[in-house]
């Protein structure tokens, strides 16, 4: 493809807002193909850069491409994209400032090459403002060492609250790792292809104002024990919070990484029942 290989080397990529575009084509048909696209499925691309995965979803059965781009240099090559395919609707700005509660439809199908800096406050912004709206898969290529905080099991230093809310909402799969050199410019770490099934169940969980803070006081000191970091959430002393842990079955001197998310919404459902009592 030397067409692709001179639209690529003609633009400076910049690297401050993580512009690692993907070249290598094989890789483009696995997403496509991962991206099981379905003639009503509403797909939402962050960061489509010179379209080369956005013309792979538009050769697919989807409905519509909804892409958001924050770059504006990068026009020569969407505009026209979008002028050739009316099913593709071009945003300009920020996918962490975006108003997705203005989009007439939120999207089912997240797909995207995730600049490496803004993977956790992007995948927060998305669940919060569109797991309520129909979302439903999200098919991303990320950061490995961020894939494998996504997927960390109880026990695991890498466990996170953001893994925790993603385990209780659905499920997330690593498909594959993908090498740097699949990128232009070339980045200094592996990549991974993860694909994240979201149930309809605990949609509302990421706007939950108590699951956040709960998550974020036991994360901030992963290393003390859960009857000191929930007392900012119990609002009583160490005792309390070892009487509600005890309730719960869960021990009062474990640390935030070692309960399973089971058990984090135990402790949820219970801190918020005694909150609605006060």
């Amino acid at each position: 493809m030397k067409g692709k290989g001179k639209r690529v080397s003609s633009f400076v990529p910049n690297t401050d807002i993580g512009q690692n575009f993907l070249k290598d084509r094989n890789i483009l048909r696995i997403l496509a193909e991962e991206a099981q696209l379905a003639p009503e499925d509403l797909v939402l691309e962050i960061g489509p850069g010179m379209g080369v995965l956005t013309e792979e979803l538009l050769a697919g059965p989807c409905r519509e491409v909804i892409a958001i781009e924050l770059d504006r240099r990068l026009a020569p090559y969407l505009e026209p994209l979008a002028q050739r395919h009316p099913r593709l609707r071009l945003h300009w700005g920020d996918a962490l400032r975006f108003p997705y509660g203005e989009l007439p439809e939120g999207p089912n199908k997240v797909i995207a090459n995730v600049p490496y800096y803004i993977t956790t406050p992007l995948l927060w912004t998305l669940l919060e403002c569109l797991s309520g709206r129909g979302l439903r898969t999200l098919l991303l290529m990320v950061q490995k060492e961020a894939a494998e905080r996504l997927v960390a099991s109880p026990g695991t230093k890498a466990r996170t609250p953001l893994g925790i809310t993603l385990e209780a909402m659905g499920h997330v799969a690593l498909l594959r790792n993908i090498p740097p050199t699949a990128f232009f410019p070339r980045p200094s770490v592996d990549s991974s292809l993860v694909r994240i099934v979201l149930e309809k169940e605990y949609a509302w969980l990421p706007g939950d104002s108590l699951w956040r803070s709960l998550l974020r006081n036991a994360f901030a000191q992963r290393r003390k024990m859960l009857r000191t970091t929930l007392l900012g959430i119990a609002g009583k002393d160490r005792a309390h919070a070892e009487e509600r842990l005890s309730s719960l079955a869960i021990a009062p001197t474990a640390r935030a990484e070692e309960l399973e998310t089971g058990q984090w919404l135990a402790l949820h459902n219970d801190l918020k029942k005694r909150h609605l009592a006060m």
